[in-house]
């Protein structure tokens, strides 16, 4: 079969060279994570050992085994530090400017729960306020046992009253009851 002109060959992938599909931050992430290990005290020890070593070797060993010499101002090992410099700063600044989108990104959320809280506190006063004024129609413990004392107060009155007429009552009742007996 015969090979369309109008479309391109795809490309051979060679083994080392394959295309990864990765997020987009990768980058990003590995950036972050050299500048985090270039702030550690531990790279700083490591630096420091590493220059003391190539200083020392530089100085104390036989010329012939010497690869910077020090009558330079060792040129190699400033040009070494300065190429590590030349790549880190733009790698912290990668790092610093992804922290700052976090911190947007971070701080938009905090606002934005900020301005839920709001709302629900308002929310809670509205609703506290309406049960204030509610609960001033309706009746108190206070008022319901005074109103309750009253009713016990009137109707311990009207025992007494009603006691009171059943005594009056008695003695007509019982002359008349003996005059009955009495009578027949």
């Amino acid at each position: 079969m015969a090979e369309r002109l109008d479309t391109p060959k795809e490309a051979k992938r060679q083994w080392w060279f394959s295309r990864r599909t990765s997020d987009g931050d990768t980058a990003g992430r590995v950036s972050e994570a050299i500048a985090r290990w270039l702030g550690t005290p531990r790279f700083l020890i490591w630096l420091t050992l590493f220059c003391i070593i190539w200083l020392a070797w530089n100085s104390l060993m036989p010329p012939s085994l010497r690869f910077d010499s020090a009558t330079y101002g060792f040129t190699v090992l400033t040009l070494a530090l300065s190429l590590q410099a030349s790549y880190a700063a733009p790698l912290i600044l990668l790092a610093q400017n992804r922290q700052d989108d976090r911190d947007r990104v971070a701080l938009e959320q905090d606002r934005q729960q900020a301005e839920r809280n709001l709302a629900d506190t308002e929310y809670l006063a509205r609703e506290i306020a309406a049960l204030r004024l509610a609960l001033s129609e309706v009746a108190t413990r206070d008022f319901v046992r005074s109103e309750m004392r009253n009713l016990l107060e009137d109707m311990a009155e009207q025992q007494m009253a009603l006691r009171e007429a059943q005594q009056a009552a008695e003695p007509a009742g019982d002359a008349a009851s003996d005059s009955l007996h009495s009578g027949a």
